[in-house]
């Protein structure tokens, strides 16, 4: 098992060969935070797919670059706004 930190624990697993972060089971109690990180998770997710489909554009890869660490700012700036992380 591999233990990755940004600001949440996330467990490497393995589908189809390719490494996918899961969330670990830990609870979120701050509604904000849970929202915050499931538009990171819906970032990543999004440019990950669209990689595995096709070639992208340089302005469509910065766009979805741009997306992603405006998520993972938002979701830090919280933390630190609030200090509210996973319990567990």
């Amino acid at each position: 098992m591999l233990f990755v930190r940004l600001d949440a624990i996330l467990l490497l697993a393995v589908f189809n060969r390719c490494p996918m972060g899961l969330l670990s089971t830990l609870a979120i109690t701050c509604p904000e935070h849970a929202r915050l990180e499931s538009e990171f998770i819906e970032a990543r997710d999004r440019m990950r797919g669209l990689v595995r489909l096709r070639s992208l554009s340089p302005a469509e890869e910065r766009q979805l670059a741009v997306r992603l660490a405006m998520a993972i700012a938002r979701l830090k700036e919280h933390v630190a706004e609030h200090g509210c992380e996973r319990q567990g």
